[in-house]
């Protein structure tokens, strides 16, 4: 996997991302990795992840399947994620979920429909000083994840589907970035997390990755539904460097989602596309477009 892995880790590092992601809380009862074998050959490889979802107000199981993995055609794969897809109906999952980039499509398992989503590229509003706002932010810590899950859970409400992040899982997205970060070449990746907190309670935070100019909104927050606390972390993150030239800033913004200090300023559809299938009797009516679901690219498996 570490060939074709978009992340670019050695197979040491790789190997190190993939067990350290499986030793976190959320990891070691929710991920598992499989394999379809010859003898000693193996055909296919892929990881199934036990997720729990929102649907239509509804709680339901879903079965995630990530690095997909096969040594030869599609047919091989496909009859591999069916296998699994069959186990994951036996524990009670009722819906599928994949991630896939739109060039792989030719390739992808039998009877996931696409769920296309959408990439902004953002501005946000400076002060002709380039000074910092008065907001006082600082490091995340393991402390503010209770606040994170309930920000999330109000932010999420409106959306026909949506993961139910607890406390566990959201500290296994962000542990998931650090390891990349720091498993990658040095300084090739950074991860920023950062919270706004009114009193000692977090009140707004933001995981930003960056690969050189490029900045990637993993996740945000905001207790005020407009946002305008996560406007003002970017506004403080960007007036550290006032002589740096200004990044590019891109993230996967839920329907409504625009902070008042930043601007859209294009939007094309993500290379990523979530691919959803029903199983069992359990069937996704209507169709869910982009704008009924949350999902954020910290949560891309």
């Amino acid at each position: 996997m570490h060939s074709i892995s978009p992340e670019g880790l050695s197979r040491r590092a790789y190997s190190r991302f993939d067990t350290a992601q499986m030793r976190t809380a959320w990891g070691r009862h929710h991920q598992r990795r499989f394999a379809l074998v010859d003898g000693a050959d193996v055909l296919a490889s892929a990881t199934r992840y036990d997720l729990t979802a929102v649907l239509d107000q509804q709680p339901v199981r879903v079965c995630g399947i990530g690095s997909l993995f096969s040594e030869r055609d599609g047919g091989l794969a496909r009859e591999f994620v069916d296998r699994l897809l069959d186990e994951a109906v036996r524990d009670g999952a009722v819906m599928a979920l994949r991630f896939s980039e739109m060039r792989q499509q030719d390739c992808e398992p039998d009877g996931f429909e696409m769920v296309p989503m959408v990439e902004a590229e953002l501005t946000v509003a400076e002060s002709s000083r380039r000074g910092a706002p008065m907001t006082l932010i600082r490091g995340g810590e393991e402390r503010d994840l209770a606040a994170i899950v309930a920000m999330g859970q109000v932010r999420a409400n409106p959306f026909r589907f949506y993961l139910d992040r607890d406390v566990d899982f959201v500290q296994y997205a962000i542990t998931k970035k650090r390891l990349l970060a720091g498993l990658g070449q040095a300084m090739a990746r950074q991860l920023h997390f950062f919270i706004a907190e009114e009193g000692i309670t977090a009140a707004a935070y933001v995981v930003v990755s960056i690969v050189g100019r490029t900045w990637t909104i993993e996740e945000c927050g905001d207790r005020d539904p407009s946002g305008a606390r996560v406007g003002a972390i970017l506004q403080a993150l960007i007036a550290r460097e006032p002589v740096e030239r200004r990044p590019t800033i891109r993230a996967w913004l839920p329907r409504g989602f625009v902070p008042p200090q930043v601007t859209i300023a294009s939007a094309k559809p993500a290379a990523e596309v979530l691919m959803v299938r029903s199983l069992g009797s359990v069937a996704v009516t209507p169709r869910l477009s982009g704008d009924d679901v949350l999902y954020w690219r910290s949560d891309i498996f």
